[in-house]
C-alpha cells in the first residue's frame, strides 16, 4: 500500500498516481509504465529509479533521459540537436523550441538552394502536431505549415505542376 502525505491522482488509462498539481495537464498514454525504458530497456513500472514523464506522456528514466540529451548534443551534426530535444518513441519535441525555429528561419533564408533543387516539394509531416504539409526542399529543414515546428520528415516527393 502507498501512503503519501500529498494529494494525488491515479489516472485509470495510463495507470500513474501523480501529485495533482504536479500533472494538472498530464497526457495519458494508456499503460505507459508498462513497458522498458526506450534507453536502458529496465521494465519501468518496477524501478526505483526517477522516471520522466514526457509532455507527449511517454515515460523514460530521468537519468536516461540526461544521458541521451548528452550523447545527441556532443555531435556535432545539428540534425541531433533535434534528436536531442525530442521523445525517443515518438518524436515529438520535450520542450519548446520557438526560439530554435527562428534561428533555423534565419539560415534556411540566408541559405540559397542550387537551381536544380529550388522548385523541388515534399509532402512532410510534422512530429510534433501530426499533420501534413507540402513543403519546399531545403538541405538544412522544412516547416511545418500547421505548427511552424522544424520537426518533420519527408513523406515523398510532390510533383509541383500538380
Amino acid at each position: 500500500m502507498m501512503l503519501t502525505l500529498m494529494l494525488s491522482l491515479t489516472f485509470s488509462t495510463c495507470g500513474c498516481c501523480f501529485n495533482n498539481e504536479a500533472f494538472k495537464d498530464h497526457k495519458c498514454v494508456e499503460r505507459n509504465l508498462e513497458q522498458n525504458c526506450p534507453v536502458c530497456f529496465e521494465y519501468l513500472f518496477s524501478t526505483t529509479k526517477s522516471i520522466a514523464v514526457l509532455p507527449c506522456g511517454h515515460t523514460i528514466h530521468q537519468h536516461c533521459l540526461s544521458q541521451m540529451r548528452s550523447q545527441f548534443l556532443r555531435s556535432s551534426d545539428p540534425r541531433m540537436l533535434l534528436k536531442a530535444h525530442a521523445c525517443p518513441i515518438c518524436s515529438k519535441s520535450v520542450c519548446d523550441l520557438s526560439s530554435l525555429w527562428e534561428q533555423i528561419d534565419v539560415e534556411v533564408a540566408a541559405m540559397v538552394m542550387p537551381e536544380e533543387y529550388r522548385d523541388k516539394m515534399l509532402l512532410i509531416l510534422c512530429n510534433d502536431c501530426d499533420k501534413t504539409s507540402h513543403a519546399a526542399f531545403h538541405v538544412l529543414a522544412m516547416k511545418c505549415r500547421h505548427c511552424k515546428s522544424y520537426n518533420t520528415r519527408q513523406i515523398r516527393e510532390v510533383d509541383p505542376n500538380h
